[in-house]
């Protein structure tokens, strides 16, 4: 009997001992992972902010087929939440405490386990920097007894469990918005009438492939004529492109603003003041990334062909950009409308 004693007494110094390490067990933990992203913050903000996304992207979506999401009224924005139900990885929810556009994202996470409900607070950040964004997904909170009790007998720590699933979610969060920027449309808005108007100019030749560095460099002298000259622009930049070697894959281009009226422009000066009559053109509009703006032009010569127009000779055509990248930092809301003369 002694023995029993004993062995009972052994075991209840374990168990005491064993409470008092995991008492003593530091349960605070705050665990995060950073990507830089070529996206820009707005659209990366916009992604996390709006939980109906997250089926696309987010980590643990794909890791079960009996993964069920349930979503409220509101899924965006600050009080917005969602919550899900798997037997294989557990019931949840997750709700936005903070919001702080288009920087900052806080969360509430709830993990429904075994030894009870667990809460963590999750932050985002959303930093611009020359290569697109840098986001950070993190973690923090304070493990409850039970909590300390489990990692202390698992072979990782909660960290080395966490890490994955973060690094996982960037990753797959990277190619999400990669696909989003790369979604475009064009749209046949047929015959219409173009009011033209006076614009000031400069005009250049070049290669189709170096067409778009060339405007970007001349873009910003037009405009700085316009507002050193105290000129008013009437409308968004637009390109003419006046000649067009399709087997040289050459153009002869001028890039142009609108202004209210005629300018007389000093004899020596690169910008030059030119006018764009009233005329009849078929339209077409290109939502999306300048790259697909091949696609759209030869949608738009397609609807001259189908409709057996013809294509006004003495008046070139012409591309009207309605949003600036600088400012529209998503390729994917670029607005581009293609005019081409028709008689």
């Amino acid at each position: 009997m002694k023995i029993v004693k004993y062995l009972v007494l052994l075991l209840l110094i374990i168990i005491i001992g064993g409470v008092t390490y995991i008492a003593t067990i530091n349960g605070k933990y705050d665990i995060a992972e950073s990507k830089v992203i070529t996206a820009p913050n707005e659209l990366l903000f916009n992604t996390i902010n709006e939980y109906r996304t997250w089926e696309e992207w987010g980590p643990w979506m794909d890791e079960s087929d009996d993964f069920v999401m349930s979503y409220p009224n509101q899924t965006s924005g600050k009080g917005a939440g969602y919550s899900w139900k798997s037997v294989s990885q557990g019931d949840g929810s997750m709700e936005t405490i903070a919001t702080a556009p288009f920087g900052s994202i806080d969360q509430k996470i709830t993990f429904v386990t075994p030894m009870g409900e667990s809460y963590s607070d999750v932050y985002w950040t959303f930093e611009p920097t020359e290569e697109g964004t840098k986001v950070t997904w993190g973690m923090k909170g304070e493990q409850s007894f039970m909590e300390k009790a489990f990692w202390a007998t698992q072979d990782s720590t909660l960290a080395q469990g966490l890490t994955p699933m973060l690094i996982r979610g960037l990753n797959k969060l990277e190619k999400h918005a990669h696909k989003q920027m790369q979604k475009y449309t064009i749209n046949i808005d047929g015959i219409v009438e173009h009011g033209g108007g006076f614009y000031m100019y400069s005009a250049a030749a070049s290669t189709v492939a170096t067409l778009p560095q060339k405007m970007a460099q001349m873009l910003p002298t037009i405009q700085a004529y316009i507002t050193e000259n105290n000129l008013p622009q009437t409308g968004m930049p637009f390109t003419i492109f006046n000649e067009f070697n399709e087997e040289q894959g050459t153009t002869i281009f001028s890039t142009a603003i609108p202004v209210r009226e005629k300018v007389e422009t000093p004899e020596d000066s690169s910008i030059l003041c030119n006018f764009l009559p009233k005329q009849k053109v078929v339209k077409a509009t290109l939502n999306g990334d300048y790259k697909n703006l091949q696609e759209a032009w030869a949608a738009a010569q397609q609807y001259i062909v189908d409709n057996k127009l013809e294509l006004n000779t003495t008046s070139p055509p012409f591309e009207v950009y309605r949003t600036q990248p600088n400012i529209v930092l998503n390729p994917a809301e670029w607005i581009t409308e293609i005019y081409i003369p028709i008689y």
